[in-house]
């Protein structure tokens, strides 16, 4: 049967395209929130570093009524590394909002989330948002999504999809451009006018599949998804059927349909709604509550194997343990795991070192924003170099390759293709559109990406678009050359003084201020040449009977280097850590001392 009263859908679309900002606006005029009630901007992105990098991270549910249909609401990532959250969005919605704007058109992951759409056999609406730019380009937008659906090999139905347009700030729904609307009532009517009602079964056994959890210092884990079949109700007992087995006689604390940005406890709750459960200990996603006597599990939640590791390892330099609290391996085994039971893209893997632990996901700004927030949590330790994940297929190594998509200004097109050539891309487009940029795509290995994004922001002056989305594995590309310069290496411990720096203007960029406290085999700074250059940075300048001890104090030192997070991940070699504090991010070699450097890198070289 069809479950008329509930609206499932998604929101899909390239980053920053609007898709937060319209669900903003749809909270407000569905009355969700009250008259005098103060609303922040990008109210569903409630993670710090959601805000402070304006990207959606994870994917989150609202619901919000129109003429008394429920319609839940599902705020995807953008970015491709979150991928994981789209895929397992797409299994609570039977249908889908395709926002692009109305300048920029389908980018490369749009592409990405409308194939994971596509391949579930949605209906889609397509919203062209931001009709309000000057630079808009509307008609040609519609015709390159066309194109792109017929790219993804979509069929004749999904091809024939309503159009709306919008401007996501002002809350402005239109049909035609020329509708002197003034607010989003025609978006609300075409949702509940086109997409169906879930298809359920209230006669059938429970069956609930778990594709998000959520915590509580109170109830503990909270297990979000919909309800496909049956009911649930608080008072009785079900099962667990998880990887591992079936656990039968579990029992519920509560039960929770949401409202806005709210959770509301009742007693039962209803097939075809997308709703939440506590009391079940040690859920993951994927699993699924069914009936106590009789379980019949979902099909679990298929995600895309990761793509891109890093090694997590224990800070062992002699600063550790003076400005974080969770330090042991115990305490970051825990909590990487922790993180895998609601991030389904991520996997642990132990290694040889209990000290050491691999962790696998889909790209670097995902292990980035993991790393971020482990560290404002408080906690202390060491990340190696991103490297790609291979495969072997009949006695061939394989790696991951990546489609590029670059939006570049016409005089650094030369620098970028020789930079990407150099890292073994290979150019598939070109296309200049006449106002002095010009598009490029090309097929990159992921591993020559890494380190790349920063140099491309130099190069074109930060004027250059770049994105990127995985493409295939392709046969190994052989040695890839990445970062050209050396380092500066402390070679004793103390505070850097500022003869010791005035004596390294002419030898590269320092990455430390004077004063600061530095251990032997911490990089300081970037060469202008290659090799590393071990150097005493904590050197003072002696005193005489003629020479004065302030006469260096009118010179003026160039600002040292700050490096993001993400800067420093790009930045290292294979050989380097990152130290990760609340307080300092370090980059340091993986050996410390000098003399065992030199003699492990006679043994690599012979």
């Amino acid at each position: 049967m069809i479950k008329n009263k509930f609206r499932n859908i998604a929101i899909i679309a390239h980053v920053d395209h609007g898709k937060t900002t319209l669900v903003d606006e749809l909270l407000k005029q569905s009355g969700t929130f009250k008259v005098h009630e103060t609303v922040s901007d990008r109210v569903m992105d409630s993670m710090d570093l959601e805000k402070e990098r304006g990207i959606t991270i994870t994917a989150k549910n609202t619901a919000i009524f129109y003429n008394d249909i429920k319609i839940n609401i599902v705020d995807t990532p953008g970015h491709a590394d979150f991928g994981g959250e789209v895929e397992r969005s797409l299994n609570l919605v039977d249908g889908v909002l395709l926002l692009v704007d109305s300048s920029e058109g389908p980018l490369p992951q749009t592409r990405f989330v409308l194939q994971k759409a596509l391949d579930k056999n949605l209906p889609i609406i397509l919203v062209i948002n931001k009709i309000d730019r000057s630079d808009s380009r509307i008609q040609e937008v519609i015709n390159e999504v066309y194109d792109l659906f017929i790219d993804l090999g979509a069929n004749e139905e999904q091809i024939e999809f309503p159009i709306i347009y919008t401007n996501a700030k002002d809350g402005i729904a239109k049909k035609d451009l020329d509708d002197d609307s003034k607010d989003l009532k025609l978006l609300f009517e075409l949702i509940t006018s086109t997409f169906p009602g879930p298809e359920v079964d209230d006669d059938l056994k429970t069956q609930f599949l778990i594709t998000n959890i959520d915590y509580d210092s109170y109830v503990g884990q909270i297990a979000i998804g919909r309800l496909n079949n049956g009911s649930i109700n608080k008072n009785k007992k079900y099962s667990l059927c998880s990887e591992d087995g079936i656990r039968h006689d579990q029992k519920l604390s509560a039960c929770y349909t949401f409202n806005g940005l709210k959770k509301n406890k009742v007693d039962e709750l209803e097939s075809g709604d997308i709703i939440a459960i506590a009391g079940i200990e040690n859920i993951k996603i994927g699993d699924t509550v069914s009936d106590n006597e009789n379980p019949k599990p979902l099909p679990r939640i298929v995600i895309d194997e990761p793509t891109v590791s890093m090694f997590f390892h224990v800070n062992n330099g002699p600063f550790a343990g003076k400005e974080g609290k969770f330090l042991t391996s115990r305490n970051i085994s825990e909590r990487l795991y922790r993180e895998t039971l609601s991030n389904v893209s991520l996997k642990i893997n132990n290694t040889n070192d209990t000290d050491v632990f691999e962790v696998c996901g889909r790209g670097e700004l995902q292990m980035a924003i993991l790393i971020e927030t482990m560290r404002r949590e408080g906690y202390e330790f060491m990340v190696s170099k991103p490297r790609v994940i291979t495969k072997e297929k009949d006695g061939m190594k394989l790696e991951p390759v990546e489609s590029v998509f670059l939006d570049i200004e016409e005089q650094h097109v030369g620098v970028i293709t020789e930079k990407l050539s150099n890292r073994k891309g290979r150019m598939v487009n070109l296309y200049n559109n006449g106002y002095g940029r010009t598009m490029l795509e090309f097929k990159v290995p992921s591993r020559g990406m890494i380190g790349f994004r920063s140099q491309f922001l130099t190069d074109t002056k930060g004027s250059g678009v770049l994105n990127s989305l995985f493409h295939s594995y392709s046969p190994w590309f052989g040695n890839i050359s990445q970062r050209n310069s050396g380092v500066i290496v402390a070679d004793r411990k103390g505070k850097v003084t500022q003869y010791a720096s005035l004596a390294m203007a002419d030898r590269g960029e320092l990455f430390v201020d004077v004063g600061s406290e530095v251990y032997k085999g911490m990089v300081v700074g970037e060469r202008n040449k290659t090799g590393d250059l071990d150097v005493n940075i904590i050197r003072e300048k002696k005193l005489t009977n003629v020479r004065s001890s302030t006469k260096d104090n009118t010179v003026v030192l160039r600002p040292h280097k700050i490096m993001s997070l993400d800067q420093c991940i790009e930045f290292i070699a294979e050989d380097e850590l990152i130290e990760i504090t609340p307080v300092n991010l370090r980059i340091r070699k993986m050996e410390l001392d000098i003399n065992k450097r030199i003699s492990q890198n006679k043994k690599t070289n012979n």
